[in-house]
């Protein structure tokens, strides 16, 4: 079975290993998005632990379907990597090598496998080089690794690792491989560990095996099934382990959040690295883990907003999205994104100091669509909050206004911004606050504490008589907290 990407980053050795960044732009992609995408892809290296060190790309109508890359270019990309920069003809097995160089285009004219048409696809007129330097500089490292900004077959991953003498990444190994690292709850995990194997299958003919049969059959008749074969059921059947023990773990969290039906819930949702984990623990006073990379946060948290209300009102972190998140995973991670379909509220949260948050807003706002069109849920109140606003300069902050009315502007790191976005959510759910002023006997301190617990304090003064409180809260709790007092004095 071909060695997973961390054993073979692992093999490298280095701390971190060098990368060189392939992308080809078709005519459907602008340069802003180029970029974004290629910066993007960048980010999820440094999260992996690989340092990218150069560029390599190509404006093409389609990717070549056999090496990704014209034919100039996978020449430019092998001197980033010390490889030979081209792939041999392919041969059928068993032909004769004829050393006239027409006998040897008929028989590549005969192949029937993906290498065939590199020839085509290289020699294809609509190949424009970007503008920018992209080869290698003179003296500078040579790269490890490459990595791929498109979804390669299992073919084209082959071709490149033969020009280029490296191993090659596309964006879903990448992906997949951060997953994995970052998952830390046992569902995260099998979540995780379905999807690889997925994206695995298909690449087993890379590991040059496959040839030898073994014996079948009561008695050892038959042809049997050969090592490949074998290999691919065997990740059928741990594909079906996982998913057995999936379901039952996914059966406890659907139970749980079935018993935290009455209360009301808000789900934080949005791009990876949006700041929501940072929200998560200004709002709750919980220690949510939080790290400025990509996709810190896999497993959903569900918190209590402090200070805490009347009903208690639930906050849960989710895992983030990112452009081409692959299929299997978003499929993995169903039970996860199934909080945000069970929510009463959700708050998207988005950066505002990002160049691509329009392009981060539509792939959340695509995810979750998939999402209530598979559980059949209708859609859930939505607040747009444009965090990291403190990194937006004034005139682009009137921009954003402008562009996205009603958006909340905050920053997570500022408790004045999370006060405001906490008030909001309890007169959301709990009524319109007012403020009132309580005098609080010394003999019925037992509401001084619930007023601590329930309300906001905006001054507290000691007394002959008691403690007098301003304080703000919704009008039911104000209420309540006057008929405990009647009581108690």
């Amino acid at each position: 079975m071909a060695l997973d990407t961390g054993s073979r980053l692992a093999s490298l050795g280095d701390d971190r290993p060098t990368a060189v960044v392939v992308a080809v732009q078709v005519p459907s992609v602008t340069d802003e998005e180029l970029e974004s995408s290629i910066a993007e892809l960048e980010r999820l290296a440094t999260t992996l632990g690989l340092d990218p060190i150069g560029r390599v790309t190509q404006r093409r109508s389609a990717l070549a379907s056999g090496v990704v890359l014209g034919e100039g270019k996978l020449v430019e990309l092998a001197t980033w990597t010390g490889g030979p920069g081209k792939i041999e003809p392919y041969q059928k097995p068993g032909a004769k090598k004829r050393e006239d160089d027409d006998d040897l285009d008929d028989d590549d004219e005969d192949a029937e496998d993906d290498d065939s048409d590199l020839a085509a696809d290289d020699a294809e007129p609509g190949e424009v080089e970007l503008a920018g330097p992209s080869a290698r500089p003179p003296g500078a490292p040579r790269a490890k690794v490459v990595l791929v900004d498109h979804d390669l077959t299992p073919t084209q991953q082959r071709n490149l690792e033969k020009a280029t003498g490296v191993d090659v990444l596309d964006r879903t190994s990448v992906i997949l491989e951060i997953f994995h690292r970052h998952a830390r709850t046992r569902e995260a995990r099998l979540q995780v560990e379905i999807a690889r194997l997925k994206y695995l299958a298909p690449r087993l003919r890379e590991s040059g095996g496959g040839g030898d049969r073994v014996r079948g059959g009561i008695g050892g008749k038959g042809a049997g099934e050969s090592a490949l074969e074998l290999d691919r059921r065997r990740i059928r059947d741990r594909i079906a382990e996982l998913r057995h023990e999936l379901a039952q773990i996914e059966g406890g969290s659907r139970t749980r959040r079935e018993r935290r039906s009455e209360l009301p819930t808000v789900a934080l949702v949005g791009y990876t690295n949006a700041g929501k984990s940072s929200l998560m623990r200004a709002l709750t006073s919980s220690e949510v883990y939080v790290a400025d990379k990509l996709f810190a946060t896999l497993d959903t948290t569900v918190r209590r907003l402090i200070p805490p209300t009347e009903p208690p009102i639930l906050v849960s972190d989710t895992v983030g999205f990112i452009k081409k998140l692959p299929h299997d995973l978003v499929a993995s991670f169903r039970s996860t994104l199934d909080e945000a379909a069970d929510a009463d509220l959700l708050l998207h949260v988005v950066d505002a100091s990002d160049p691509a948050l329009a392009d981060q807003l539509a792939v959340t706002r695509e995810v979750l669509g998939d999402v209530f069109e598979r559980t059949g849920a209708d859609a859930v109140p939505t607040w747009l909050v444009l965090n990291k606003i403190d990194r937006v300069e004034p005139l682009h902050r009137r921009a954003l206004e402008l562009r996205y009315p009603g958006a909340i502007q905050l920053s997570a790191k500022d408790p004045a911004d999370v006060a405001m976005l906490r008030e909001k959510l309890v007169e959301q759910f709990a009524g319109k606050l007012e403020e009132a002023e309580l005098l609080v006997p010394w003999s019925a301190q037992r509401v001084a504490h619930l007023i601590h617990e329930r309300a906001t304090v905006l001054s507290e003064a000691h007394e002959d008589t008691g403690t007098r409180f301003r304080l703000r809260a919704p009008g039911r709790v104000v209420a309540a907290l006057r008929d405990e007092l009647a009581e108690r004095s």
